[in-house]
């Protein structure tokens, strides 16, 4: 059994947290990491899951994996301590390995493992194949409920709550992006990061009145395949965040395991 920890217990990760309690064959739950643990403690007991509290340092020691679905100003304090001992950190704030290529460096020193699962986002597969040859231009278009971006200080002083039309609240790089809307657009990070780099990757982001669900179009071109795909994904209770983004994870630990493995 591969021991799993969770950091930290938000939206995601009480979602997570209940797909262990109903069981992952190879995978155990063996703690969580929360600010507030005797409301976290509340929580997993309310799941089904009793399993140890901690600080988001100590679970190194206690796991094989660590999955970080937490602020992303937390990442270093997550991921080093795992990394450092040749361990396996899943990392879904993409857009802070723009800003800590570090970790990546540490993972190399250590034999460790940073993996970022598809998420909110789909086609990293075909741009991934498409990365081994040109990708000529690479391109993402984000329309999300205004609600979605309130909070992102890319977002400041535009007036989401009185929108009545499609409102262009950025264009610019993948890396651009990740800075502007840290809790909102991972996507573009992970999305550059398999295909031409941060720099490289052209992204426009829509506060839409008219959508309900948080909407990502890729487009790009390559000489191998052009490719346009849209995914509407069903907000999660943080409107920032896609229901899919767990599963996409349990989907990810699920082919370790699997004697059957579709998809690169």
């Amino acid at each position: 059994m591969m021991r799993v920890a969770i950091a930290v217990l938000g939206t995601i990760g009480r979602s997570l947290a209940s797909r262990f309690a109903a069981g992952i064959p190879g995978f155990e739950l063996v703690a969580v990491a929360a600010r507030d643990r005797t409301k976290a403690a509340a929580a997993l007991h309310e799941i089904g899951v009793e399993v140890e509290v901690m600080a988001v340092d100590e679970l190194e020691s206690f796991a094989d994996i660590v999955i970080e679905c937490a602020p992303g100003h937390l990442l270093p304090r997550i991921a080093e301590p795992v990394l450092r001992a040749g361990k396996e950190v899943i990392v879904l704030s993409a857009g802070e390995l723009l800003e800590h290529p570090d970790l990546i460096d540490l993972a190399a020193t250590h034999g460790g493992t940073i993996s970022v699962p598809t998420g909110a986002l789909l086609g990293l597969d075909a741009v991934g194949a498409a990365a081994e040859g040109e990708i000529r231009s690479l391109r993402l278009i984000t329309r999300k409920p205004p609600a979605g971006l309130m909070g992102a200080p890319g977002a400041e002083g535009v007036g989401l709550v009185s929108i009545a039309e499609p409102l262009r609240v950025f264009a610019g790089t993948a890396r651009e992006a990740a800075r502007r809307f840290p809790a909102n657009l991972n996507v573009a990070a992970a999305l550059s990061l398999a295909g031409p780099g941060p720099d490289r990757t052209e992204v426009e982001i829509w506060a839409d009145p008219g959508v309900r669900r948080n909407t990502h179009t890729i487009e790009m071109e390559s000489d191998v395949a052009t490719l346009t795909m849209t995914i509407e994904n069903v907000p999660s209770e943080n409107p920032r965040t896609g229901r899919i983004t767990a599963q996409s994870v349990i989907s990810m630990l699920r082919k370790r395991e699997a004697h059957l493995r579709v998809g690169s």
